[in-house]
C-alpha cells in the first residue's frame, strides 16, 4: 500500500468511528447504548461548607487567666461555626477551697456577661466543703450558669461527700460534668492508676457507681479522646443510659466516634472541643454518620437535655 492510499484508508476509518460514536443510542432496537464520555474530573469537596451546615454548641471548652481569654476561644468558634460554647476553669489547684473556686467562677461570670450570645457558663467547687459548694451552686445559678463545668480531682465523682451536691442538681436538672480519666492497658492487662495522677481522679468504673445509685441523674464523661481507653469507656457505660461522653481531647483515632454511636447510642454523644476546636469538629465530620447523627451530636442531645431544665438554646 503506498502512502496515499494508507491516509485515505485511514481518514476514513476514522470517519466511519466518528459517525458510528455519534449515531449510539439512534440505533435499531437491541443495540446497547455505549458509556457517555468522561468530560471532567473529580468534583470539588467544600470542607468549609459542610463545617458551617450544622449547628454546633460546644459542651466542654475553657477559660483562662491570660489576657486573650476568651476572645480566642470566641475567634476559633466563629471560624468553625460553633454557636455557643459551654466555658469554665476548672478547678487545677489543691486543696480547692472556697475562696479558689468563687476566684475561678467569677473568671467564667465576667465572660458569660460580656459575651451573653455566645459563651454559656459552668460552675466549678469542691464538696470537701458542702455548705459553701451549695451556696455557690445558688450564687452561680443566680448568675445565669447552666450547669456544672469541668468538676475536677479534688474528689472521686461517687465519693459520698458529692451526694448533696449531685442530689440538688439534680433538683435543677442539671448536667453533671466531670473529669475523667482511663489509662490504657498494656498486653491485655490494665494499668494501675499510679501514672502520676492526683489520688481522687473519678475513672469509668466511679461514673458507674454514681450512674447506678443515682439514675435520674444526667452525667457528662469529660474527653474520651483525651488519649485514654475510649473503647473500654464505651462497653463500660453501655447500659447506663444516664452516661453521656463528650468527644472531646486532641486525639482523633480513627473509629473512635462510630464505636461510640455503636455502642452508646447516637443520643448519648455531645460535641465538645476541650479547647482542640478543629479536630473536634474534624473526628464528628470524618465518622461514617448520617446528616441526622451529626445534627444530634453537635447539637441537638446536649439542647434537649438543657431544655429540661428550661435553658435550652433557641
Amino acid at each position: 500500500m503506498n502512502r496515499r492510499k494508507f491516509v485515505t484508508r485511514g481518514t476514513a476509518g476514522m470517519a466511519a468511528m466518528l459517525v458510528s460514536s455519534a449515531s449510539i443510542g439512534k440505533s435499531a432496537p437491541g443495540i446497547r447504548e455505549a458509556a457517555a464520555p468522561v468530560t471532567s474530573g473529580p468534583q470539588r469537596y467544600d470542607l468549609m461548607k459542610e463545617v458551617m451546615k450544622y449547628r454546633k454548641i460546644d459542651t466542654h471548652a475553657h477559660i483562662y487567666w491570660t489576657d486573650d481569654s476568651p476572645e480566642t476561644q470566641l475567634d476559633y468558634g466563629r471560624r468553625l461555626g460553633i454557636e455557643k460554647q459551654v466555658i469554665s476553669r476548672y478547678l487545677d489547684v489543691m486543696p480547692g477551697t472556697p475562696d479558689q473556686f468563687r476566684k475561678f467562677n467569677d473568671l467564667t461570670i465576667k465572660a458569660i456577661k460580656k459575651y451573653p450570645d455566645h459563651l454559656l457558663g459552668g460552675f466549678v467547687l469542691n464538696p470537701v466543703y458542702k455548705q459553701e459548694s451549695l451556696d455557690e451552686i445558688k450564687r452561680c445559678t443566680d448568675a445565669g450558669m447552666i450547669g456544672t463545668g469541668e468538676l475536677y480531682y479534688q474528689v472521686k465523682i461517687n465519693d459520698p461527700k458529692y451526694f448533696p451536691i449531685i442530689e440538688k442538681l439534680i433538683d435543677l436538672k442539671m448536667i453533671i460534668h466531670s473529669h475523667g480519666e482511663c489509662q490504657l492497658g498494656v498486653g491485655g492487662y490494665r494499668m494501675k492508676y499510679n501514672g502520676y495522677k492526683q489520688p481522687n481522679t473519678s475513672i469509668p468504673e466511679d461514673f458507674v457507681d454514681i450512674a447506678r445509685r443515682y439514675p435520674e441523674g444526667i452525667f457528662q464523661y469529660a474527653h474520651i479522646g483525651m488519649g485514654g481507653d475510649w473503647e473500654y469507656e464505651c462497653k463500660l457505660f453501655r447500659d447506663y443510659p444516664n452516661i453521656y461522653v463528650d468527644t472531646s481531647g486532641s486525639n482523633n483515632a480513627e473509629n473512635m466516634i462510630d464505636f461510640a454511636v455503636s455502642h452508646l447510642g447516637e443520643d448519648r454523644l455531645f460535641f465538645a472541643s476541650d479547647n482542640s476546636y478543629y479536630q473536634s469538629v474534624g473526628k464528628i465530620l470524618a465518622a461514617n454518620l448520617t446528616e441526622r447523627q451529626k445534627q444530634k451530636i453537635f447539637f441537638d442531645n446536649y439542647n434537649n437535655l438543657l431544655k429540661k431544665g428550661g435553658r435550652g438554646v433557641d
